[in-house]
């Protein structure tokens, strides 16, 4: 809990509680499968990434594992042993099966309880996420508990998800309220991730975008969604110490015919964005490969623009 006399949000603008609360709650919900597929889908890409790397990672870590959406999709030929690692000991008690050795451990990932140097590969998919203090001290503990020449592989929410529901929210609640707050937890920008993950210490740094869109009939049934499958039980509906309560009836009606004329298809139903930034970092070893000091080159860029006419001459 904040410090006396200080604000909830001063050192982080996240009830980490409330956060426990609602991944445990998310965890027990009947029939996973109907609103785990977007997550499943997130895993299977950084599977892929994982895939890309030929080599053999004797021990890997997944941060926020939940119910081992990465894990599936990998290979004991790959990760030969994997730590599983979450908040909420619902989603590790109810984890999806796997041909790899697994770990199962409930800690926070603000407080990874392993030691320097441990593991050759850590995951995360859609856990790391939040553009907070949380987000700096996961990704600084992420680096410390990689191996030299270890590799950090994630995905977490864009800056433009649910861009269509948060506009909408907000300006029918500027309209019949006078004023809006969150209802959404804040996601970061692509920009301010690479940066964090250099200070942090990774180097050969990639960070890609991507997009997955879902239609619904109109702003309710987003809500419902949202609710009950992509947010909740995700675990990450919103926890902002400043978040509103509830929603008046009247701000949700204007909120729903602003989503509508704003975003709405032709065929009436609205789209509701996720956008998705995969990133991935090494741990410096003195084995790669080192960018030519300056000065070093022996030709020219200016040069290549002569290749197409030397093409041509050889082609006569």
């Amino acid at each position: 809990p904040p410090p006396a006399g200080a604000s909830p949000g001063a050192l982080n603008p996240f009830d980490r509680r409330l956060k426990r609360k609602q991944k445990n709650w998310a965890a027990l919900q009947a029939e996973p499968a109907k609103c785990d597929y977007l997550r499943e889908e997130v895993g299977g890409r950084i599977a892929d990434r994982v895939f890309d790397i030929t080599r053999t990672f004797p021990l890997a870590l997944d941060v926020g594992s939940g119910r081992g959406y990465i894990a599936q999709h990998l290979t004991k030929e790959t990760v030969e042993k994997l730590i599983q690692v979450d908040i909420a000991e619902n989603a590790l008690k109810n984890a999806i099966e796997s041909e790899i050795p697994t770990v199962k451990v409930v800690a926070d990932e603000e407080f990874l309880p392993f030691k320097e140097d441990t593991f050759d590969l850590v995951v995360s998919s859609l856990r790391v996420w939040s553009p907070s203090h949380a987000l700096c001290v996961c990704v600084l503990q992420i680096h410390q508990v990689l191996k030299p020449n270890g590799v950090f592989i994630g995905a977490m929410f864009g800056g433009d998800t649910l861009y269509e529901l948060r506009c909408s929210l907000q300006l029918a609640e500027l309209e019949r309220e006078g004023g809006f707050s969150p209802h959404v937890s804040p996601f970061t920008a692509v920009a301010d991730l690479g940066h964090l993950l250099a200070r942090a210490g990774f180097n050969t740094l990639t960070v890609d975008t991507d997009e997955i869109q879902v239609n619904y009939p109109g702003l309710f049934e987003v809500m419902e969604d949202l609710q009950g499958k992509y947010i909740l039980c995700m675990g990450e509906s919103n926890c902002s110490w400043n978040r509103k309560p509830l929603l008046h009836r009247e701000t949700m009606l204007a909120a729903a015919a602003i989503y509508q004329e704003m975003y709405g298809n032709s065929n009436g139903s609205v789209p509701a964005t996720f956008q998705i930034y995969y990133m991935i970092g090494w741990k410096y070893h003195e084995s790669q490969a080192k960018p030519a000091q300056r000065g070093s080159a022996t030709v020219s860029f200016g040069d290549l623009a002569k290749i197409e006419g030397l093409l041509k001459r050889g082609k006569k």
